[in-house]
C-alpha cells in the first residue's frame, strides 16, 4: 500500500469574516476522515495529510462534503499530491528565486484550461506584470503584489473559467506545500 502526501487548497474561507472554518476544526475534520499527518498551513484553507487514496477528486468531495456537513456551507475543495505540487513550481516560468513570495502566484485549476479562455487577454496592455499556463495552473508575476494588480484583477473574474474551480497562493505558500507534502518517509 503505497501512502501518499496531499493538500488540500480551500477556496475563498476565513476572508474579510465570512465562511469562517477554524484550522483546529479543519484538522480534527480530516482526521476523522481517516486521513493521517494532518497539519495545516496559514488560515487561508491550506492544509496537508498523508493517504493511501489515489483519486484526487474523490477526496476533494469526501473533504468538500465534511465540511458543508460539518461547518453549514460549501466550499470549493482541490486535493493535489506532493509530486504534482513540486512538478508545478519546479516549471514555473518566472525566476522563482529571485523574486518576493508576494510578486508570484500560482492559481491552480480543478481541470485543464484552455488556452483559448485567455484570447482576449491582451498581455502587452498588463506589462510588466505577466501570467503563463502550466499543467492545470496559471502562474501569474505581478512585481507590486497581487493587491495592486491590474492582470491578477482581470484573471480573477469568474466568468474567465466558469465552469472550473480555481484558488491562488502566493509563492511563500507555494513552496510551503511543496515541503510539507514531501514523500513521507518509508517504515
Amino acid at each position: 500500500m503505497t501512502v501518499k502526501a496531499y493538500a488540500v487548497l480551500l477556496r475563498g474561507i476565513n476572508v474579510g469574516g465570512k465562511r469562517k472554518l477554524p484550522m483546529g476544526e479543519l484538522r480534527t475534520l480530516l482526521s476523522g476522515l481517516g486521513f493521517d499527518d494532518v497539519r495545516t498551513h496559514l488560515q487561508s484553507g491550506n492544509a496537508v495529510f498523508t493517504s493511501a487514496a489515489a483519486d484526487e477528486d474523490a477526496l476533494a468531495a469526501r473533504v468538500s462534503e465534511a465540511i458543508e456537513r460539518h461547518f453549514g456551507f460549501d466550499v470549493d475543495v482541490l486535493v493535489r499530491d506532493g509530486a504534482y505540487l513540486k512538478a508545478v513550481a519546479d516549471a514555473c516560468p518566472f525566476p522563482a528565486a529571485s523574486l518576493e513570495g508576494k510578486q508570484l502566484h500560482v492559481t491552480y485549476f480543478s481541470e485543464p484550461v484552455d488556452a483559448s479562455r485567455l484570447d482576449k487577454i491582451d498581455p502587452a496592455a498588463f506589462l510588466p506584470e505577466e501570467f503563463r499556463l502550466g499543467d492545470r495552473a496559471l502562474y501569474l508575476y505581478a512585481p507590486d503584489g497581487l493587491g495592486r494588480s491590474k492582470l491578477g484583477e482581470v484573471l480573477s473574474r469568474p466568468a474567465l473559467f466558469e465552469g472550473v474551480i480555481a484558488t491562488s497562493r502566493n509563492w511563500n505558500t507555494v513552496a510551503k506545500l511543496v515541503e510539507l507534502t514531501r514523500e513521507p518517509p518509508r517504515g
